[in-house]
């Protein structure tokens, strides 16, 4: 019997690569996504943890990575046994974990989030009068903090691409354009590049923000992200100047190598079958795992219907 294969690809991927997919998205959409499919197979075009919440969501489907090295530094710079300790000296609090984490990770949260929700859960938390701790990423926890006041005791990892983006390139880049500049910018970049920007939000927030753009078209828009996204910006706003904010002088090259593993070839294997299956969680973590991102999908899908 002919096996249903769905490939799943995520904004920072290659082109050629959210070409091959049957959905492209951002975390959010692709958990939802995954967890729905009625496939035999799932092939998730991005990185290791968003294929663990791909098989948490939807376990009787066998889901493949295509590269075993796709990972995130937000994982790898994340030590399991640390941060249980750390989140028992906070016994009291809420743990809201970012979904860029692994499955052990997410086990020992009450709430994960995605860059799109985390604004509006946190508020919720803290409208019923619960303390909150928050992570890995602390440059995402460190603007929530200084945007609304809150307290949160913050895990200290950063995401390696989104972490590069700096002030001083940053307007050094702006003074050179010749006409009126903008910036928006993904939450995981650091404080001082978020509190000069335009708007912050998550991968599909800015591509939603540039479709909608209505200022002048010869306005530069520098965008701090993973450079994956500018495909589908240009797709979308062909007719506007669109360009990534630079890393340090004179480079606008910022790219995520663990995305880029996902290559032509890599998926096509996978699809057939091929690659790394994620068959290495027991029951009891997928269990635990779920909890938590089921909190945020019901949440999601009752704020953002």
């Amino acid at each position: 019997m002919t096996q249903r294969v769905v490939t799943l690809a995520h904004y920072y991927t290659a082109p050629e690569i959210q070409r091959m997919a049957d959905k492209v998205g951002d975390s959010l959409e692709l958990s939802l996504y995954a967890r729905d499919a009625q496939a035999d197979i799932i092939v998730f075009a991005g990185v290791r943890f968003m294929a663990e919440t791909a098989k948490i969501l939807n376990p009787n489907a066998t889901v493949i990575l295509p590269d075993a090295e796709s990972t995130c530094s937000l994982v790898t710079q994340t030590d399991v046994t640390a941060l249980a300790a750390w989140r028992q000296r906070y016994a009291d609090y809420v743990h809201v974990s970012y979904i860029n984490s692994s499955a052990e990770h997410k086990a020992l949260s009450d709430w994960i989030v995605t860059s799109r929700n985390v604004d509006d859960i946190i508020a919720h938390l803290y409208a019923e009068g619960k303390k909150v701790i928050f992570s890995p990423d602390r440059n995402m926890g460190g603007y929530l903090n200084h945007q609304y006041g809150y307290d949160m005791p913050l895990w200290s990892a950063v995401c390696e691409v989104h972490d590069k983006f700096n002030e001083a390139a940053l307007n050094e880049a702006i003074a050179a354009v010749s006409g009126d500049a903008v910036l928006i910018a993904h939450p995981e970049s650091p404080l001082p590049v978020l509190k000069r920007a335009d708007y912050v939000g998550s991968t599909s927030g800015m591509l939603n923000w540039v479709k909608q753009y209505q200022g002048k078209t010869s306005t530069t828009i520098f965008v701090a992200t993973e450079d994956g996204i500018l495909y589908n910006m240009h797709q979308v706003r062909p007719d506007l100047t669109l360009v990534q904010a630079p890393i340090y002088a004179g480079c606008q090259c910022n790219s995520c190598p663990y995305m880029k593993l996902n290559t032509v070839a890599a998926v096509q294997a996978a699809q057939r079958g091929e690659g790394t299956p994620i068959d290495y969680l027991t029951a009891a973590q997928m269990d635990a795992a779920r909890l938590p991102i089921e909190r945020m999908l019901a949440f999601s899908e009752k704020h953002y219907a």
